[in-house]
């Protein structure tokens, strides 16, 4: 019996040093890129690597306000990402209701076309796309974009796999005293679902964020573009001064981790709960 103990706490040491070692690698780049952003250009690709700099320059973080029009691609940034996260919940939550808990002809083809979907790669219908928003004029509208990104089959098969979990009889109690079926929704999925949509709010966040080639092809005005087509231009502009690069590319990260760090701990449950209902 202790031969097994021991063998299982050596098997542990080592199982937690490679993942030790998995996420030291995996973070030294993102170490690289804040010692980068806070030396000056010709100290960047020094050798051996100098992490901490001698002297650090945080004039770095002021002059690319100045460098491009930043504070407009952030912002325009921030309420596309920001807008579209909220209707992605409201939407995909509640279809994802209907198609876990409502019963009516044709409910589990619909969701089978509508989730297979997924399998179809963006640059299928990329071009008829923008051929409709075209026709309705919002080319170079973010109305035109946050339409284009406001449902997500993604989403809908996430949070129907956790709803998949609540129990029947919870719901047909609410339904006896009365509740219709948006109260039930409003009142009694949505609090218990907590975890399953800070995991869909994290995964929208952060793909309408770093997305390129939406807002690449959609906006063309530089009142409407976003913060990873601004930085594409800096680095275009700017390609000697990778200490610029790196502190842009930092301030764009920033949201993220706060995001990130702030639903660490719902995202795991959702991630762990919505894969094993279903």
């Amino acid at each position: 019996m202790n031969k097994k103990k021991t063998l299982r706490v050596i098997g542990r040491i080592f199982l937690y040093g490679a993942l030790l070692t998995g996420a030291v690698i995996f973070l030294i780049p993102f170490a690289w890129m804040i010692s980068a952003s806070l030396k000056e250009s010709k100290d960047v690709f020094t050798y051996p690597i100098v992490w901490i700099p001698h002297t650090l320059v945080f004039e770095n973080y002021r002059v690319i306000w100045e460098k491009i029009k930043l504070l407009t691609y952030f912002w325009n940034t921030a309420k596309l990402t920001v807008i579209i996260t909220l209707i992605q919940i409201f939407t995909s939550s509640l279809a994802a209701y209907s198609f876990a808990k409502l019963q009516f002809k044709g409910r589990d083809i619909l969701f089978l076309l509508y989730v297979g979907t997924i399998a179809i790669p963006w640059q299928a219908y990329m071009i008829p796309q923008y051929i409709m928003m075209g026709k309705l004029n919002l080319v170079n509208t973010h109305t035109g974009y946050i339409l284009m990104q406001a449902f997500s089959a993604y989403g809908v098969f996430m949070m129907r796999q956790f709803y998949m979990g609540v129990p029947n009889e919870l719901l047909e109690a609410a339904r006896i005293d009365g509740m219709n079926e948006f109260k039930i929704y409003a009142k009694i999925m949505l609090p218990l679902s907590k975890s399953a949509i800070a995991t869909l709010c994290i995964t929208t966040f952060v793909f309408i964020w770093n997305d390129f080639m939406g807002p690449l092809i959609y906006f063309s005005t530089d009142a409407k573009k976003t913060l990873q087509i601004g930085l594409r231009f800096f680095i275009t502009e700017n390609s000697a001064d990778y200490n610029l690069i790196m502190a842009a590319s930092v301030v764009s990260l920033i949201p993220v981790l706060i995001l990130f760090v702030a639903l660490q701990k719902q995202f795991v449950e959702g991630i762990a709960t919505s894969g094993l209902k279903g």
